[in-house]
């Protein structure tokens, strides 16, 4: 009789700890989990938005095409995951100058710490107009503007 006791005396403790440990080991893993998904999301959404850019560039990018302004409405979701989502951009020069410059273009998911990059190489007569993108803005997309000079600024629209 006093082995069951002592059994139960060892065996009740860890049941105990499993109740609590469980539930909370699952928890971390599935918040990892999520964490990975959303960022992947934003991975693709960031790449999407560079390669729409990179699209119009190239269209503007021709002897032909006159100055003139174009304006693309985004076909990106407006929420990945019930949360909004802010882009902001930032053009740099590759390694050789008067090559490539490359756009660097950056997604927050709003309420959270996650964030994704992505990068465009464009040529050497691209501009970028320091703007925003707002993912909730019926207005959410991006503009292209062929300048006189040849030069084309690129800029979000919200």
């Amino acid at each position: 009789m006093t082995q069951i006791t002592i059994e139960y005396m060892i065996m009740i403790p860890i049941l105990i700890m499993q109740i609590f440990l469980f539930p909370l080991t699952a928890g971390i893993i599935m918040n990892g989990w999520v964490d990975s998904r959303r960022t992947l999301a934003l991975q693709e959404t960031g790449s999407h938005l560079g390669s729409s850019m990179q699209q119009l560039y190239s269209s503007l990018n021709h002897e032909r095409i006159s100055a003139g302004n174009v304006t693309n409405k985004l076909d990106t979701p407006p929420f990945i995951e019930g949360y909004a989502y802010k882009g902001s951009a930032a053009l740099r020069n590759a390694s050789d100058p008067n090559s490539v410059r490359v756009l660097d273009i950056t997604l927050t998911l709003m309420g959270t710490s996650l964030e994704a990059t992505s990068s465009v190489t464009l040529g050497q007569n691209v501009l970028w107009r320091n703007t925003t993108l707002m993912s909730n803005s019926t207005f959410a997309g991006i503009s292209a503007a062929k300048l006189p000079n040849g030069a084309i600024q690129l800029a979000f629209t919200s």
